[in-house]
């Protein structure tokens, strides 16, 4: 059977990269943000990591965005979009899984990463050293 054609590149899938669900010890927030359209196909086009630094996995199911850790497979963001720009995150809560505790800072996080994802084209060692420059700042002032 012939391999479906997409334009671009392929859409990643749920099934494409090992993920963990979300844990019940979670927490949601609202974030505030508006998309254009390519900003959006950018979304759903997800992304499979391709290399070691490609630190995440995320991939678009309707209007719902999930964010996977990639080398745990640990889902870290849902993101259930809303025509008003009042998007919907769910974050992870479990400190097995991901240490953060603080909404703000997640928010933050997410922004920045949404920023990279929705790039084109989409610059994973580059979001690996902003990653990497950003936790050695935090570490720095602890």
């Amino acid at each position: 059977m012939e391999k479906e054609k997409k334009t671009g590149a392929d859409v990643a899938r749920r099934g494409d990269w090992k993920t963990k669900p979300m844990p019940k010890r979670c927490e949601t927030f609202l974030l505030t943000r508006s998309f254009t359209e390519k900003e959006m196909a950018a979304l759903r086009r997800g992304g499979v990591p391709r290399q070691m630094e490609d630190k995440w996995f995320w991939f678009m199911e309707g209007s719902t965005l999930w964010a996977h850790r990639s080398w745990t497979g640990s889902c870290i963001f849902r993101i259930d979009f809303k025509d008003d720009g009042r998007h919907v995150v769910t974050v992870n809560r479990d400190p097995g899984q991901y240490g953060s505790t603080d909404a703000e800072e997640d928010a933050e996080t997410l922004n920045r990463l949404l920023d990279w994802w929705t790039e084109t084209p989409y610059d994973p060692y580059g979001e690996w050293l902003s990653e990497t420059y950003d936790t050695l700042k935090k570490a720095k002032k602890k």
